[in-house]
């Protein structure tokens, strides 16, 4: 199983980090160690100050495939869930300062929860057109919409496959829009698509 990752997705948020915006997608991973699953809390650690928030849809992997068309992508994911993309700012910026890789800063242990249920494709009425937000101790912080997304879920899904070959049971963090901040100890953030919670996450 392997976490991929879209970066700079969303016009808004690549404005608010002060990003190029790229011609072609973003790609990073997260190791598995990086999952937070059934909710549970995360804890923050000790080698970082600014610990980052970035709710994002994330598409479930359902059928190996290579160099997959983007008109065949749909068949290869059976559901979407949520998941944040815990980012420690102060390691990303540090590294990005020397031109190095920032895989620290996004790959640490607990730096994906995930959602612990995933809504099957087939709930959607248009794919293209799903809300989905972050409230963090009832503040809503970060809303978005599918339809945002510079590259959709099928161009994700063919570009990502001409290098990396997907197989069943993957995660893909499809990027997230404008609204990222720090997080504290105590707080408590709360994920929905449209108006259902599929995840919650208490910071320890």
């Amino acid at each position: 199983m392997k976490i991929l990752c879209i970066g700079r997705n969303y016009a808004e948020h690549i404005a608010e980090l002060k990003n190029e915006t790229p011609d072609e997608p973003v790609i990073f991973a997260k190791p598995d160690t990086a999952l937070l699953q059934r909710n549970q809390p995360f804890f923050y650690p000790d080698f970082s100050q600014d610990i980052h928030h970035e709710i994002e849809l994330v598409m479930r992997i359902c059928k190996n495939g290579k160099n997959i068309e983007p008109r065949f992508a749909f068949n290869y994911f059976d559901a979407i869930g949520l998941g944040i993309d815990f980012t420690a700012r102060d390691l990303q910026s540090k590294a990005k300062a020397k031109g190095l890789p920032w895989e620290l800063a996004k790959g640490f242990d607990g730096s994906a929860p995930l959602s612990a249920t995933f809504k099957p494709v087939a709930e959607f009425a248009d794919l293209a057109n799903i809300n989905f937000r972050l409230e963090v101790n009832g503040e809503v912080r970060q809303q978005g919409n599918s339809g945002m997304m510079l590259h959709d879920f099928a161009a994700q899904i063919a570009y990502i496959s001409r290098f990396i070959t997907l197989k069943m049971g993957d995660l893909i963090f499809t990027g997230t829009p404008s609204g990222v901040g720090p997080v504290q100890i105590g707080d408590r953030l709360e994920g929905y698509i449209e108006n259902e919670k599929l995840l919650d996450v208490a910071v320890k």
